[in-house]
């Protein structure tokens, strides 16, 4: 089969398009024909080796997958060959062809197309977990959302308009900011142009946001612990911007505020019914047509590399797949 294989850490452009060979499957695992795998900025850090997953040379980046299920290894017993799916992977989705474990296997809605299903485990999967169970999100409360262009920003403006916050779309652009306004947001900062701090304060009548979550870091963190309300949650979901931020603690001390860390893939396999929960939420959802994922573009498999470096160059809203 085919694949984009990481034969040596870097850039992308080090990542080949090669014939592959997957080893048998394992009792407990599903083997998945690929037909579209979702792209993350994730994976633009595990081939530089600088992700908290780790791969090893020679190996196959891709953390989300969606297609029909091939195999089944002979302790899965709620799956089998025909179902549709989506299916999380730490590496692997890149390919053809995937193997991942039974309990990291999803059957989707049938009204879900493979590209919808490829883009829709993490960036909806960590967004529900980061406002329900770690930001504990509120109706009536604001939510106030950074990078809301990109697939996870999207995904944090739709669930907490979803979950009956008021939500402040922050982004880098006016053409990204009207992406946010078409996907429900209720007031937009472009942050490149204005301080988020001072539009932050403006919107809120000096109180500041009850929940901010942040995919971005670097320098905007410290705007947003400046503009948090008084027992507001500060999640930390990524750091797209590159650098990891330094939290002033005296400013969680003043507001009486809590800086939460927020790692879903811990949280998928630590508490796997919470996680069972909250997709059968997301799913419903989504067949209501309540909540759809914005894919930008696609790439044919083979041109993974551009889909990524496109990723780091931010030319991205939304989120981008590959299809095979």
């Amino acid at each position: 089969m085919k694949a984009i294989v990481c034969k040596e850490f870097g850039p992308p452009e080090k990542l080949v398009f090669e014939d592959v060979e997957l080893p048998a499957l394992k009792p407990n695992e599903v083997r998945i024909a690929v037909k579209a795998a979702g792209v993350n900025f994730p994976d633009t850090l595990i081939i530089e080796n600088r992700y908290q997953f780790k791969g090893t040379p020679p190996f196959v980046p891709g953390a989300e997958a969606a297609g029909k299920v091939i195999e089944c290894g002979e302790k899965i017993r709620h799956l089998r060959p025909g179902d549709m799916v989506a299916a999380l992977l730490t590496t692997g989705a890149f390919a053809e062809e995937a193997i991942t474990s039974g309990e990291n296997v999803l059957p989707i809605p049938q009204t879900m197309s493979p590209v919808d299903a490829a883009v829709f485990p993490m960036m909806y999967g960590t967004t529900l977990y980061a406002l329900k169970q770690r930001g504990q999100l509120k109706s009536g409360e604001t939510l106030l959302v950074l990078g809301a262009a990109g697939g996870v920003g999207l995904a944090a403006v739709q669930i907490g308009k979803l979950m009956g916050a008021r939500v402040i779309a922050a982004a880098s652009s006016d053409d990204k900011l009207a992406v946010c306004a078409a996907h429900g947001a209720d007031e937009l900062v472009n942050y490149a142009d204005t301080s988020l701090k001072d539009a932050v304060k403006q919107l809120t009548g000096g109180a500041g946001a009850d929940v901010i979550y942040d995919p971005v870091g670097g320098p905007l963190a410290q705007d947003c612990l400046s503009c948090i309300n008084w027992n507001g949650r500060y999640l930390v979901i990524g750091f797209a911007a590159g650098s990891i931020p330094e939290i002033a603690a005296n400013r969680l001390l003043l507001k009486g505020a809590s800086a939460v860390g927020v790692f879903w893939g811990a949280f998928v396999s630590r508490e796997p019914q919470a996680s069972f929960d909250n997709f059968q939420q997301l799913f419903e959802w989504y067949a209501e047509d309540r909540l759809k994922p914005m894919v930008s573009k696609t790439y044919p498999l083979a041109e993974a590399a551009q889909a990524l470096q496109d990723m780091l160059e931010r030319k991205v809203t939304g989120k981008l797949a590959l299809t095979t």
